[in-house]
Formats: C-alpha cells, structure tokens, sequence
C-alpha cells in the first residue's frame, strides 16, 4: 500500500505524459494486492471464488487467472492457468498439513493482447 501511495504521489507532482509510468506502476501493484487479497479469502474460507470476484468488481471467469498469478495459489493453478475449486481445496488441504506448494516463477503482470493485429 506505501509503495501504490507513493507512486501516485510521485505521478501528482508530474504532467500528464510524465505521471503515466507513475500511475501504470501504481495500478499494477494495486492489481497485486487484490489479486493477493482474494487468495487469501478464498484460502482462509471467507469467501468463495465466486464472492471474492465479486467483491473485487470482477465476473467469476477473471477469478481463476488471476488467482493464478498470486504467491499463494499460483501452484494450484491448472495447465489452462486457472485457479478452480479444486485448486483452492487442495491448497487449504496442503496449508494445513504444513506444506502448501510454491510456485515455480513469480508471473508476469496480465497485460491486454488483441486476438488479431488489425
């Protein structure tokens, strides 16, 4: 949170060409801490896979990838690069008994890709 409200202040005190990698930086983090913070609901059982999307302002398909790319489940994630219910169940499971995976390589940020070049 320190870092996202520092990067914003850095971008106010900027024109608006010189704030954009302040502000592009800033909502990557942020989409970090969401991200995060749902792996933590769903792992702790305060929400479902579904509620936590919808808490975040997001539909239930943007979940799973997004869980995906978190510290905590992005072990579970299956090999379309989801997070599913069953991936939350077995990472409760492996949390328990003390052992919960880690994730080979911290992901990269989602960035939007057109599905053609035109």
């Amino acid at each position: 949170m320190d870092s996202v409200r520092n990067l914003l202040d850095a971008a106010q005190v900027e024109d608006s060409v010189g704030a954009l990698p302040y502000l592009r930086e800033a909502a990557d983090r942020l989409t970090e801490l969401i991200d995060e913070s749902m792996a933590a609901a769903v792992l702790t059982g305060q929400a479902s896979l579904r509620s936590a999307g919808a808490q975040a302002g997001l539909t239930e398909n943007a979940v799973g990838p997004r869980l995906a790319r978190t510290m905590a489940l992005g072990a579970y994630a299956d090999d379309r690069g989801r997070v599913t219910a069953a991936g939350v169940e077995r990472a409760k499971y492996d949390l328990e008994s003390g052992v919960p995976k880690q994730p080979a390589a911290a992901p990269s940020p989602m960035r939007f890709k057109p599905r053609r070049s035109t």
